[in-house]
């Protein structure tokens, strides 16, 4: 009787995944750096570089704020997941056993 989970994958299907999830890790981490660079310009000096640049209250400059908040919450996974394991498998992304 096959297993539960079904046949494996094919290779190139998972590691596509893998760059996939790669690729999404490297964005959402650039998006929490420009959104921490952001509040400290607006820390030191007020000035808001994303409503400068995009306009204040703008549909444009809310997406930004809202794609840092969600890859914000798209990096707390690994960040938990280092409560719970070794914080190397966590770097690697292999927060669960």
């Amino acid at each position: 009787m096959a297993g539960l989970s079904g046949p494996p994958k094919p290779m190139a299907i998972q590691k596509w995944q893998e760059e996939s999830m790669k690729a999404l890790n490297i964005l959402t981490l650039i998006l929490i750096i420009v959104g921490g660079l952001n509040w400290g310009l607006v820390g030191l000096s007020g000035f808001d570089l994303v409503a400068t640049l995009f306009g204040a209250g703008s549909v444009l400059t809310r997406i930004v704020y809202m794609l840092v908040g969600l890859s914000a919450l798209w990096q707390l996974v690994p960040l938990i997941g280092t409560f719970g394991s070794d914080e190397v498998m966590a770097e690697r992304g292999n927060t669960f056993r």
